[in-house]
């Protein structure tokens, strides 16, 4: 569709809305012609935690000389160690692969392979009725399995400096089995851009992991590493061609290759993301990552999650521990026979806060898992809609899990938001407005 029909459909869009009183708003990324354009845009005021002390201005003030275009990995870790931690652009144009070689060709997980390791080897020598269930593999083939992992990392894990703007240009930008690291810097934004299939080719068997054992992967598309003021927005995040309903199973447990779509762990702290699709994941976001990490996290994690989409993710949309996460206005779908295990996961000594979003669940979906608890730890959750109904979500919890009986009341009050729409609007306007592509600037 034609961007013009596109803006118009949008306007008609509010208008039916507004005409049914319901509060709605187009996307703040929305411009006017005048601006500076896509790549310079800041945080607006007000829009979330990363607008908090300060705000989140990325690249914006980059000199001409610190803008640059890139097309595959080698340049784009060429253009972070040119520009240093000054304010710098980065466009990704096209399709940049974190496992390529340096002529940003792709390759495959037999060029990493070290010491004999291959995964025919190594099901055999780990194979429950060979090792046992008692240990973690260990010997040769663990020590050639952790060489070969090794030498991925250092293809598939990308580390973002201070003062940055990633932004998406042209048709598609995609990042395919790269891992951004967004680690102990600050001021960062990352825009329209599709991330996928960030995979692990040596996942860990270990069969000490629950009941029957399970195979760990490294590797998220995106993570944020005890950073603050990061601005994720209009992206577009999934398991590509990968996914981990088609992978075979090993040992009776699907062999596992992805661990988390975008993760904001390890003391993080002032984050916004906005107008995202996040789909089609298992382990889809964690907000804190261990329940020891409180020296790190408390006081930190402060986070707000506003339009975007969870569209059949399994868990974790997110789970939260330690921070003051306010959730709103986002659209949570689950397809008739998608896995789905819940959505929102109260944690460690979370302060949840998730407020005006819309569901929309199959015929005989038991509601009361939207809510999953971890720990004891209260929350707000006041003004969902499930399938265009108002829904209590802790009272539904609670009547349907009277095991795991959860505290209202998250102990703070979300300030910086911007308009908040009604959540009979939000599947509609999250739907024309979040995404990599939708982030209509000029």
């Amino acid at each position: 569709m034609p961007a013009r029909m596109r803006n118009v459909r949008a306007i008609a869009v509010v208008m039916g809305c507004a005409s049914l009183g319901l509060a709605v708003s187009l996307p703040a990324q929305a411009s006017s012609p005048h601006s500076k354009g896509i790549e310079r845009a800041v945080l607006p005021s007000g829009d979330g935690w990363a607008s908090a002390d300060g705000s989140t201005t990325g690249g914006a003030d980059a000199t001409p000389d610190h803008v640059y275009t890139v097309t595959d990995r080698a340049e784009l870790i060429a253009a972070f160690e040119d520009a240093g931690d000054a304010p710098k652009i980065i466009k990704i144009a096209g399709t940049v692969h974190g496992n390529a070689d340096e002529a940003g060709t792709p390759i495959d997980c037999e060029a990493y392979q070290q010491d004999g390791y291959t995964l025919e080897k190594y099901l055999a020598a780990y194979d429950p009725e060979v090792w046992g269930t008692d240990e973690v593999p260990s010997g040769p083939l663990e020590d050639a399995r952790v060489a070969s992992a090794k030498l991925q990392a250092a293809a598939v894990n990308v580390n973002v400096p201070s003062n940055t703007t990633i932004i998406g240009v042209g048709k598609d930008p995609t990042v395919i089995g790269a891992s951004l690291q967004v680690k102990n810097v600050s001021n960062v934004i990352i825009r329209n851009l599709s991330f996928e299939d960030t995979y692990d080719c040596f996942p860990l068997w270990d069969p000490t992991d629950g009941d029957t054992g399970h195979w760990n992967s490294e590797y998220d598309n995106l993570v944020v590493y005890g950073s603050d003021h990061v601005w994720v927005d209009h992206n577009t995040f999934s398991d590509g061609d990968r996914p981990d309903a088609d992978q075979p199973s090993y040992f009776n447990e699907v062999f596992q290759q992805h661990d988390g779509l975008f993760d904001i762990v390890r003391g993080a702290d002032l984050v916004t993301v906005s107008w995202n699709v996040l789909k089609d994941h298992d382990k889809t976001m964690l907000i804190g990552n261990s329940d020891s990490a409180g020296d790190d996290d408390r006081g930190r994690l402060r986070v707000t999650l506003h339009h975007n989409l969870f569209k059949d993710v399994n868990e974790r949309a997110p789970r939260v521990r330690f921070g003051q996460v306010d959730s709103y206005n986002n659209h949570f779908v689950a397809s008739k026979g998608a896995a789905y295990g819940y959505s929102y996961g109260v944690g460690a000594e979370s302060q949840l806060v998730a407020e005006h979003n819309a569901f929309t669940v199959p015929k005989g979906f038991d509601k009361a898992t939207i809510l999953k608890k971890w720990s004891e730890s209260s929350l707000s959750a006041g003004d969902n809609y499930v399938n265009g109904r108002r829904t209590d979500l802790i009272a539904v919890h609670n009547a349907g899990v009277p095991e795991e009986q959860l505290t209202e009341g998250a102990g703070w009050t979300p300030a910086l938001r911007t308009k908040v729409d009604h959540p009979l609007a939000v599947p509609l306007l999250v739907g024309l407005g979040a995404g990599a592509g939708k982030a209509s600037l000029r």
